[in-house]
């Protein structure tokens, strides 16, 4: 925002603000009164205005500036530096039809969301050529401060997420109307590394033992196959193929709908462990005719808050366990296996990692002498701890 300031030796009044990425101040011949500062902002509102919309030119306001022979409309035509952007709130309808054909559904309501929350109400208004790098840093440090539903701040990986279609946006725009794009060399936060807070395999036991009947078997599910909530909660009994003890992971449950697993990793079959067998063979007498393997009382898919919120926090408050978030039932399913010392390669395989590097940087400290290869060890141990 620019603003009408006075000089302290001549007390006369000067605009101050921003064009085309510089800092410009003008010199007028009125004196600091409170009339002519009302006269000289409703001018700089205009101007500002023009500047939004693109139609400002330098040399119609300030015809006797130095600035003139390198600002106005008619200098920067003739050097080529001067290209008409459209403002960022309409060049993102074009950018968004564009790109929305690559994105999965729930990928496109989370950029929308992006868009219209946060980049468009602070940068929308801003022709996309005009936009500096110190104005995408501001906006960067000002989603710092916004508080979450929870009443916790943004974490660097949300912002990171926000950012992005910002920096996609400027990228293209810059590469379409040849302006050099200000996002360049901006790097994203750093963002801590992942929390693993696996429960043990007594913990797990304890809370299958005494989680409400009817979300036993999901959870025996959960735990010894390492599913993402998507995944279980999206599984269908297509895809369970009891002759050959698999689950085949092919789709997740989005904001209540099915869509492909996000990567070609996540496409995969998992070995059924006999409790996940013994469990989803007495969920076939309980859901077998719905299409869904773990449904509602109703027969409808499951909400992953309401689970969460109703069953999962309750249950580790009853049992006096540390609160985790229910991905950590996908981390204790990896921690155990290696702490049976199945092969990683296998272990990759089960998790939908198509090599074993996020295994290992992950869950280094878990592992032990890695030897096994076929799901076998990690059998014997669940025989051992139920004898």
């Amino acid at each position: 925002m620019g603003k009408v300031a006075a000089r302290k030796e001549t007390d006369k009044l000067y605009f101050d603000f921003r064009y085309l990425g510089k800092r410009c101040r003008e010199q007028t011949a009125l004196d600091d009164t409170p009339a002519n500062r009302k006269k000289l902002q409703r001018i700089l509102e205009k101007i500002e205005a023009e500047i939004t919309l693109g139609s400002f030119d330098y040399g119609r306001y300030f015809p006797e500036s130095p600035r003139v022979q390198t600002l106005s409309k008619r200098a920067l035509t003739a050097a080529g530096g001067y290209r008409a952007t459209p403002l960022l709130i309409q060049f993102s309808e074009t950018w968004f039809a564009e790109k929305e054909i690559e994105w999965r559904e729930s990928q496109i309501v989370t950029v929308q969301g992006c868009l219209d929350c946060h980049i468009l109400p602070a940068l929308g208004k801003k022709e996309v050529g005009s936009i500096t790098r110190a104005e995408i840093l501001e906006f960067r440090a000002s989603l710092a401060k916004v508080n979450t539903r929870s009443g916790k701040k943004l974490s660097a990986s949300r912002i990171n997420h926000i950012m992005t279609p910002l920096r996609m946006m400027l990228n293209e725009a810059a590469d379409r109307y040849e302006f050099s794009s200000p996002y360049r060399g901006i790097k994203s936060l750093k963002v801590p590394r992942t929390d693993v807070e696996p429960f043990t395999l007594e913990e797990v036991q304890l809370i299958i033992d005494s989680v409400r009947p009817d979300f036993h078997n999901y959870y025996s599910v959960r735990f010894f196959t390492g599913m993402r909530t998507g995944e279980i909660d999206g599984l269908t009994w297509e895809h369970v193929d009891f002759s050959r003890r698999q689950i085949l992971v092919y789709q997740s449950l989005v904001n209540g709908k099915l869509v492909p697993t996000k990567t070609d990793g996540s496409f995969r079959s998992i070995d059924m462990a006999k409790p996940v067998y013994e469990a989803l063979k007495a969920q076939r007498e309980v859901t077998g005719k719905s299409g869904y393997v773990f449904t509602t009382g109703k027969g409808t898919s499951l909400s992953h808050h309401n689970v969460t919120k109703r069953v999962w926090y309750p249950l580790l408050e009853e049992l006096d366990l540390r609160k985790r978030r229910p991905y950590q039932t996908r981390h204790t399913a990896a921690t155990l296996w290696l702490a049976a010392g199945e092969n990683p390669e296998w272990i990759a395989r089960q998790m939908g990692h198509t090599t074993t590097e996020m295994l290992f940087r992950v869950y280094s400290r878990y592992v032990p002498n890695l030897t096994r290869q076929d799901g076998s060890a990690f059998e014997k141990m669940l025989e051992a701890q139920r004898a």
